[in-house]
């Protein structure tokens, strides 16, 4: 079987046993959905003022080999759309900061970068797949869920979407 496939559901495992949720049968946030307040789930890293901002939020792990693909293309986003009023934060679910650390050393952002290795707030959110993605409005509601990532059809979406959003 797939190697990151067993990674994710051990993952999955991990999370519904620290924090009672199933990965596999409790629904993700979904469009029109309040993402939760980050500074409620004890996150490493600076957090940034969000309001008013159009931001999309990924989650992203070492192992992920989807993640290796979004990176650059969220780099790209950020560059192109930071002073417009996008703000990209990527929360990393490594249990290991130094397996983060590695992997930005391989995949660098300009972007804001937090820790989440408690898994606190995927708990909350309930990802489905790595890496998943919510692009939130300036009022911090969802508009949009990406399961995944497919290389330039998703890049294709995110820039369509937060195009929309920054108007």
């Amino acid at each position: 079987m797939n190697t990151s496939y067993n990674k994710i559901k051990f993952v999955s495992a991990l999370v519904a046993l620290f924090t009672g949720f199933n990965l596999a049968t409790a629904g993700p946030l979904k469009e029109g959905d309040k993402f939760p307040d980050l500074a409620a789930y004890g996150l490493e890293g600076k957090l940034p003022d969000l309001k008013g901002k159009v931001v999309l939020i990924d989650f992203f792990a070492s192992w992920c080999g989807p993640c290796k693909d979004s990176f650059p293309a969220m780099e790209e986003l950020h560059k192109k759309y930071a002073d417009k009023g996008l703000v990209v934060v990527a929360i990393n679910l490594d249990k290991k900061r130094a397996d983060m650390d590695e992997f930005l050393k391989k995949y660098p952002a300009s972007f804001v970068i937090l820790r989440d290795p408690a898994n606190k707030l995927v708990g909350e959110v309930k990802i489905p797949t790595m890496p998943s993605s919510f692009l939130l409005d300036k009022d911090g509601k969802v508009r949009s869920a990406h399961r995944g990532f497919k290389g330039e059809e998703t890049k294709k979406k995110y820039s369509e979407e937060i195009e929309s959003l920054l108007k």
